[in-house]
């Protein structure tokens, strides 16, 4: 077996062990295990079983349909080099899908946050008395900086985020907030004294590796090296607390090209396919 391959062998292994470690529950549909949340939280998604290599657009349709039975978004993610089948099957059933670059990083090409922007890039800290109030600006900043996707600067700043702002609920908070204090999980905001939370990133992982998700910086505040510097105390966070694997998905080429000036490297495709 190449390095490569064991490399991407892997990432597999982390991915189907991600959700379990946070709490999912986890149903067989044919090929597919089905991740599950029960209560509060970013609903989960359906994944090839480790080993499978066949898939047929027969079995796309079924677990698409178990998850709308079940009231969850139907979502399906996986490695494209480990099952490159589903793809096409998926495809062919007329739903889209998003290949992502598949990056790990190379630690020793690894940025200090503080040498990326002049903003200061803190990680959460789920016992302090703000920390809801932070949560709150970083989940702000994620719907504004989705909503508008992208690395170009746009109009949408401080106004729409703080629009944005919901009244944290008890559940959620302290579901991320257990996460935190258990060290599986991570949340790192990027902010300036005058605007506030500008970008936020989080960090989740399983089985010694761990995988950066969720970046995104307001439109406004593009272009100052926010997401990169956000990545990378994250990236140093994973290092730091026993992790000696580091990856992430980029949402697309240019945004890849961001993540390749902090050290990481293509190794593969993920692929991420949501129907209606």
């Amino acid at each position: 077996m190449t390095a490569i391959t064991e490399l991407i062998d892997r990432l597999e292994r982390c991915y189907d062990a991600i959700p379990r470690v946070g709490g999912a529950r986890v149903e067989p549909v044919g090929p597919f295990e089905l991740f599950l949340r029960d209560g509060p939280g970013w609903p989960y998604y359906a994944r090839p079983r480790v080993g499978t290599t066949t898939v047929t657009a027969a079995d796309v349709e079924a677990v698409l349909a178990r998850q709308r039975a079940l009231g969850v978004p139907p979502a399906i993610e996986w490695v494209h080099d480990v099952t490159p089948a589903l793809l096409s099957a998926v495809e062919s059933i007329g739903i889209a899908v998003l290949q992502a670059p598949l990056m790990v990083l190379d630690p020793a090409r690894l940025p200090a946050a503080a040498s990326l922007t002049a903003a200061q890039v803190i990680l959460l800290d789920p016992n302090l008395p703000d920390f809801s109030d932070s949560l709150a600006q970083s989940s702000a900043v994620a719907r504004v900086a989705f909503g508008d996707g992208g690395t170009g600067v746009g109009p949408a700043g401080r106004a729409e985020r703080d629009a944005a702002v919901a009244t944290a609920e008890p559940g959620p908070v302290a579901l991320i907030a257990e996460g935190l204090r258990a060290g599986h999980k991570a949340e790192a905001v990027a902010f300036t004294p005058a605007e506030g939370v500008v970008a936020r990133g989080a960090l989740q992982s399983a089985r010694g590796a761990a995988e950066i998700v969720g970046v995104a910086t307001l439109p406004a505040a593009r272009r100052r090296g926010l997401g990169a510097a956000v990545s990378a105390a994250l990236a140093r966070h994973a290092l730091e607390h026993g992790n000696d694997l580091v990856f992430l998905s980029a949402a697309s080429e240019d945004v890849a090209r961001v993540y390749a000036r902090i050290g990481f490297d293509r190794v593969g495709t993920a692929c991420i396919a949501e129907a209606s």
